[in-house]
């Protein structure tokens, strides 16, 4: 690896066994520096210094823009991905069409939105073989829908979407992206989208609590900032007097966002920009890589895709049915954490992932293979 990989890499610190990257990723060392300082400037509050917490704002809108390839005022930070979709389908009017597999968050943000407004009408897009593929989109898209709902990659499947299709067969439809199981490990052409969300606590390691909305020119324009507080005016005057939201993303914002968090947001993201996305999409995968061919040694059917450019770091292993549970307690015995759900066991390793952990997952696996076949 280079040198700004192993600089990337030392900054990880989890136990050997942690394979739920998928779930929720240990933070760094990167984002575990921005809270300390952040944490000492707030406890000690020297004279002028509070205005470091109030710098963080743009700091982390920076940060992103250069992540995902656009302007720091078409950025705004959000706690979570779902928070961040809340305020995108409460600003939506019209048909707005996802698949029926898309995280829950995607569906509840939707459903709210049109029970309290009833201008969202949902429009479910059934995947096929649990993919959301241009063709599919094509096929299912009705004439009244104004925006189409994507994950960058499913959560259950590992399945990397194809937005440059998508994008193609929807034309000038709005393109939503809920990006968090793809940003810091897949360099998307994020251009393509109008509507970026994403969480900083899964391959970002940036911890809970962290996340932004990216906007589009024509999607700032398009959508309503329903849920706008206070400090969405743009100016740092306190206004008594209610006035129209700022012209970009800003118009998004409610209230104070914990500084802590966007600190760490910014601090992950700085670290995975000096890194290289490219550099650590290819560590993923080779990490990856060799999981799938641990499950293969074990006989262990393998659900999500085999080739690069259809995944990420998501594996999906998919044992009979009546073997799930014998997986996972061969997991659990070797300490090797991973998310079982749904009849399945999802993987994920970043860069952090050694050999040692590798070889607990050979062993778990190897265990399970003996039991099931005795």
């Amino acid at each position: 690896m280079s040198a700004s990989m192993d600089a990337f890499v030392a900054g990880f610190s989890e136990e050997p066994g942690y394979l739920n990257h998928p779930r929720l990723s240990p933070i760094g060392e990167h984002a575990l520096a921005e809270e300390r300082a952040m944490a000492d400037v707030l406890s000690h509050a020297r004279f002028g210094s509070f205005a470091t917490l109030e710098e963080q704002d743009d700091r982390v809108r920076t940060a992103v823009a250069a992540l995902v390839r656009t302007r720091p005022d078409q950025v705004v930070f959000q706690p979570s991905t779902s928070q961040a979709l809340m305020h995108v389908m409460f600003g939506l009017t019209g048909g707005v069409a996802a698949s029926t597999g898309e995280f829950p968050a995607v569906g509840y943000a939707m459903a709210r939105a049109a029970q309290s407004l009833g201008v969202l009408v949902p429009h479910a897009i059934t995947p096929e073989h649990e993919r959301v593929t241009p063709g599919v989109v094509r096929d299912q898209l009705a004439s009244s829908v104004v925006a189409v709902v994507v994950s960058l990659v499913d959560y259950r499947t590992g399945h990397l979407v194809d937005l440059e299709g998508i994008r193609q067969v929807i034309g000038d439809r709005l393109l939503i992206v809920d990006a968090i199981q793809g940003a810091g490990i897949v360099d998307a052409p994020w251009e393509l989208a109008d509507v970026i969300a994403s969480g900083g606590q899964k391959w970002l390691r940036a911890g809970q609590g962290t996340g932004f909305l990216a906007l589009s020119d024509r999607a700032r324009e398009q959508l309503t900032p329903v849920w706008s507080g206070w400090l969405a005016h743009g100016g740092p005057d306190l206004l008594h007097d209610v006035v129209e939201p700022a012209s970009d993303a800003g118009a998004f914002r409610v209230g104070y966002a914990d500084a802590f968090a966007q600190a760490r947001l910014a601090g992950a993201v700085d670290a995975v920009m000096a890194a290289g996305v490219p550099s650590i999409r290819a560590v993923v995968e080779e990490r990856t890589a060799r999981i799938m061919e641990i499950a293969d040694e074990a006989g262990i059917e393998v659900a999500s895709p085999r080739e690069d450019a259809e995944r990420a770091g998501i594996v999906v292993l998919e044992p009979h049915p009546e073997f799930v549970s014998a997986l996972a307690a061969a997991l659990h015995n070797h300490g090797v954490s991973a998310t079982v759900r749904g009849g399945r066991v999802r993987l994920g390793a970043h860069v952090s992932t050694d050999d040692t952990t590798l070889e607990m997952l050979r062993a778990a696996l190897g265990e399970f293979s003996t039991t099931t076949s005795a």
